[in-house]
């Protein structure tokens, strides 16, 4: 620090190792830091947040899942391009990069194109990107939803899409497949072929396919699945297990 004389120097003198050094004004107390006031929030850092870049590498594994929906004479195909971090090590996983959308259906040419561009720039950023899944199959067409084969409801054509894409987080393992376990399988056919017992009509009425349910099935507002039943005064889902019974 510069300090500026403009009077006559009359004497001096040498400070002693001892002695301390007088504190700079500018400087600022560790007071003024931390007060004593303990109502107050400490001083902290700011944090920031560092990640490595990612470059595209040449080649991508990836796989394509078929969407058919009645709305449409064209299928949509859908390719998810993972990329392979930490190759040829116990810590090797796979994750979503990019997606591509194409069918010969050019009524939702736009929006679709948008879409993927927005789902690869979510890839790409990282972190947890599962939330993409459900806020794509909360999105509900106006005109109304559709049943595909086997009694299962889609809202919408995008919600089919986050299906697809679940399905692909599924098998890379970034979701957890929390199906219902044997026992409850079990219990669940015994029930499906006790009912179909029951309400058989003719000799070949009720041969039902093994993936369909029953007809006359109502919808399951958990699982989306035309296969909720009445056994024993008990509405129960043969698809997902789910029962007012408990």
């Amino acid at each position: 620090m510069t300090i500026e004389i403009d009077k006559k120097i009359v004497g001096y003198e040498v400070l002693e190792s001892e002695q301390p050094e007088q504190q700079d004004t500018n400087e600022v107390t560790a007071e003024e830091v931390m007060p004593d006031n303990k109502d107050s929030d400490p001083v902290t850092a700011e944090i920031i947040q560092m990640h490595e870049k990612l470059e595209r590498p040449e080649m991508l594994l990836g796989s394509t899942y078929k969407i058919k929906t009645p709305q449409s004479e064209h299928a949509l195909y859908i390719t998810i391009n993972d990329v392979v971090l930490n190759m040829g090590t116990e810590h090797e996983m796979r994750r979503p990069y990019e997606i591509f959308i194409n069918s010969k259906n050019m009524d939702h040419f736009q929006w679709i194109v948008a879409l993927t561009r927005i789902i690869s720039a979510v890839f790409r950023k990282g972190g947890d990107v599962t939330f993409l899944v459900d806020e794509l199959r909360s999105v509900f067409d106006p005109r109304g939803g559709y049943f595909k084969k086997g009694g299962k409801y889609k809202p919408s054509l995008v919600a089919e899409i986050g299906d697809a894409i679940e399905c692909h987080m599924k098998m890379t393992g970034m979701i957890e497949d929390k199906g219902i376990d044997e026992c409850q399988k079990e219990i669940l056919d015994a029930k499906r072929r006790e009912y179909d017992s029951i309400h058989a009509q003719g000799n070949s009425s009720s041969a039902e396919s093994s993936n369909e349910f029953p007809p006359n099935s109502q919808l399951c507002m958990k699982c989306h699945t035309k296969a909720v039943i009445s056994m024993d005064g008990c509405m129960t889902c043969l698809n997902c297990g789910d029962s007012k019974c408990g």
